[in-house]
């Protein structure tokens, strides 16, 4: 398994190593001691879920306030999405910065993101299906979104897919407007959490 930092920091990506033989294929797609020796604190797991989608399904973007915050690790079992990581922390060196991963079945990778980043998918392939282990519980007042056909964020989706979204992601505001509003969590407030997050790893 291995590891490296995405374009937006406190994201990655994580390469895994399939198994197989004539019987079929083995992967460990989660690694507690891969993850916490790159980013320093590794994952408090509250909750897993798990969303199978058709092609075009397009979920996001969404954060969680922090504190807590909610990070995600991010696994694509069967089918093949495109996964989309946003810099929307408010006073980031890196705000607005995005990047995008391909995970599918057949070259399976995960992807990770800290608390205070938002998080967007879009299926390519009919039933794809999602798995993510989260750090904290769903908490719907503490649960925002970012409008994911925003042109300003202008967000890499595919242009030979007919997308869906739900009521709640098209009407949700721009990244202008989401900071605007004061929705989104500041720079100061993840870092304080990370450092927390470290302190708490080391006892």
């Amino acid at each position: 398994m291995d590891i490296r930092e995405l374009a937006v920091p406190g994201a990655y990506v994580l390469d895994l190593t399939p198994h197989g033989d004539s019987r079929g294929r083995f992967t460990e797609w989660y690694r507690a001691d891969v993850l916490s020796e790159a980013t320093g604190f590794g994952l408090t797991l509250a909750q897993a879920n798990h969303s199978v989608s058709a092609r075009g399904a397009l979920r996001g973007v969404h954060f969680a306030l922090v504190p807590p915050g909610q990070a995600k690790y991010v696994y694509c079992p069967s089918g093949k999405i495109l996964d989309v990581v946003v810099d929307i922390r408010a006073g980031s060196p890196t705000f607005g910065a995005v990047d995008a991963v391909e995970l599918d079945s057949e070259n399976p990778r995960a992807v990770y993101l800290s608390e205070g980043l938002g998080h967007a998918f879009v299926s390519l392939a009919d039933n794809s299906s999602v798995t993510y282990l989260v750090s904290s519980g769903y908490s719907p007042g503490r649960e925002f979104g970012i409008n994911p056909m925003d042109p300003d964020l202008g967000l890499p989706w595919p242009t030979d897919v007919e997308f869906e979204l739900s009521a709640k992601d098209t009407s949700a505001p721009t990244l202008a407007e989401a900071r605007e509003q004061g929705l989104l969590p500041t720079m100061a407030q993840c870092t304080a959490r990370y450092d927390e997050l470290r302190a708490q790893y080391r006892r």
